[in-house]
């Protein structure tokens, strides 16, 4: 007897082949079979008439580092249909982090010093698969993190000896099971960081055939050199490179996405690369001083000295205040704050290129956090597959789980096939949706009817049943194979 059947339902496989219709049956926490089963005994029959089964959402782009311990119920992820998450991006982790006052900036989006308490990834992995969370977990190791161990300041650039104790650190993390490394370069506690540091560390991961992945040094005008310091450290690494939330900000930055899909593109000739994407035409982070300007409203989240300036744009405040933007910037920091600098046109244009995975690069730390927190993938299917027609449904779903598997190496999962663990989404094509919104960004999606994680019912009828299966995910294995297999080579012009 099955544990579960989902009957007559719409099969959208991950693989962005086209969907068809069957029963799928589980058991064991594993797909145990896949087509007409019609009679057979279940613990759980579900009818499926009507609905879209899917693999379970792969949210590669997450800073839920502390929060899959904290917070393990992870509603804002479970409630989207989203069953695994990738922590430790932007250069930033929870691990391995050994603190000697307040997390640097950009650290504290992950929380507050008390949180940080995982010295050693080893450290860390344990204190998940003590959390039971409600998804399950893969992590990168931040470059931030890195140099916050081992430098008495981040405002320059690591001595070798320096970097070569970060290499260690590294190796131990990628030994107990850490996917790669990643870079926030354009942050201030790593800007100062150049090129030949980032290469030096990177070297490890090809020991281990791990991955690299980045926030650019520059998401304005030197877009493209960024890129290309990417594009370097990867291929001197021998590795992989993902760009995070690939973007062209800024108004005087706007259009320029095809010339940068373009380099993306001609690079995939020859090295390995991919990027994510979240869908939204805003960005969020902490204040940052140099992207203040008139261009773009600047939506002021929260703020330390200031908390009574939250929900507020930072233009108003400074006319309150009677001073300019960056003054009140200045004022207002520590802060975090929503930037909309981007163009729809290039988020459509990014999000529809057959390199993007969807990662939502949600900040579940921020009292006022961006909607991409509980809504990025329902609005990849509603908004922009169903009412835009940006890209087939089928292709939707693949962007979020068969790409995003094979590219992190999570090995038997993002594809509906038997013998596949059993994460997967029972969603109603027809009333999918995104709810959350600048205004209101704390509400749960429409349309998602129930998720499994490792074959347990987690989410049905918009709540969480209680019950949290999610588990630590080690790297698999060396990435590079399938990595490369993820996506067909693309052809000379």
């Amino acid at each position: 007897m099955y544990d579960t059947l989902i009957g007559n339902v719409r099969v959208l496989d991950g693989s962005g082949g086209a969907e068809y219709t069957a029963d799928v049956a589980l058991s064991g926490g594993r797909i145990a079979a896949i087509g007409d089963l019609s009679g057979q005994p279940a613990g759980q029959i579900i009818n499926g008439a009507g609905l879209a089964l899917a693999p379970g959402f792969i949210d590669v782009h997450t800073h839920d580092d502390t929060n899959v311990i904290r917070t393990p119920g992870m509603l804002p992820k479970l409630s989207q249909g989203v069953t695994t998450v990738v922590v430790g991006n932007c250069g930033i982790s929870a691990s391995p982090v050994s603190l000697r006052g307040e997390p640097p900036d950009p650290m504290n989006l992950l929380g507050q010093r008390d949180d940080f308490a995982y010295p050693t990834f080893a450290d860390y992995t344990r204190a998940i698969e003590a959390a039971h969370p409600a998804v399950n977990v893969a992590a990168l190791v931040g470059h931030t993190a890195l140099r916050n161990n081992h430098m008495d300041r981040l405002d320059r650039s690591a001595t070798r000896d320096e970097v070569l104790a970060m290499r260690e650190q590294l190796r131990e993390a990628l030994a107990h099971g850490a996917i790669g490394l990643s870079t926030g370069l354009a942050y201030g506690s790593a800007i100062e960081a150049d090129t030949a540091e980032v290469k030096l560390l990177a070297e490890v991961l090809d020991e281990f055939g791990a991955l690299y992945t980045t926030h650019l040094r520059s998401e304005f005008a030197a877009i493209l050199e960024a890129m290309q310091e990417a594009f370097d450290i990867a291929l001197h690494a021998r590795v992989p490179v993902v760009v995070s939330h690939l973007k062209c900000a800024g108004a005087g930055n706007w259009g320029r996405t095809k010339e940068v899909l373009f380099k993306l593109e001609n690079a995939g000739r020859m090295q390995h690369v991919g990027c994510d994407c979240y869908p939204y035409s805003a960005s969020s982070s902490t204040l940052d001083l140099k992207q203040v300007t008139d261009e773009f409203d600047i939506d002021i989240t929260w703020s330390v000295p200031h908390p009574e300036q939250a929900r507020r744009k930072l233009s108003a405040i400074a006319a309150d205040w009677g001073v300019t933007l960056l003054e009140a910037a200045k004022r207002l920091q520590p802060a975090g704050a929503v930037y909309h600098n981007m163009h729809e046109d290039d988020v459509r244009r990014v999000l529809s290129n057959r390199l993007t995975m969807v990662g939502s690069d949600g900040l579940p730390n921020d009292p006022m956090p961006h909607p991409r927190l509980w809504g990025a993938f329902p609005r990849v299917l509603g908004h922009y597959s169903r009412d835009v027609g940006l890209f087939p449904l089928p292709e939707a779903v693949h962007k979020m789980t068969g790409l995003s598997a094979a590219r992190f190496g999570l090995a038997e999962r993002g594809l509906v096939r038997t013998g596949f663990h059993a994460d997967l989404v029972l969603f109603d094509p027809a009333t999918v949706i995104d709810r959350a919104t600048f205004a209101a960004p704390v509400q749960t999606a429409a349309g998602i009817e129930a998720v499994w994680v490792n074959g347990v019912l987690s989410y049905r009828h918009g709540q969480p049943t209680g019950d949290r299966a999610g588990r630590w995910l080690p790297r698999n294995g060396d990435l590079r194979a399938s990595f490369a297999a993820s996506t067909p080579a693309l052809q000379e012009p």
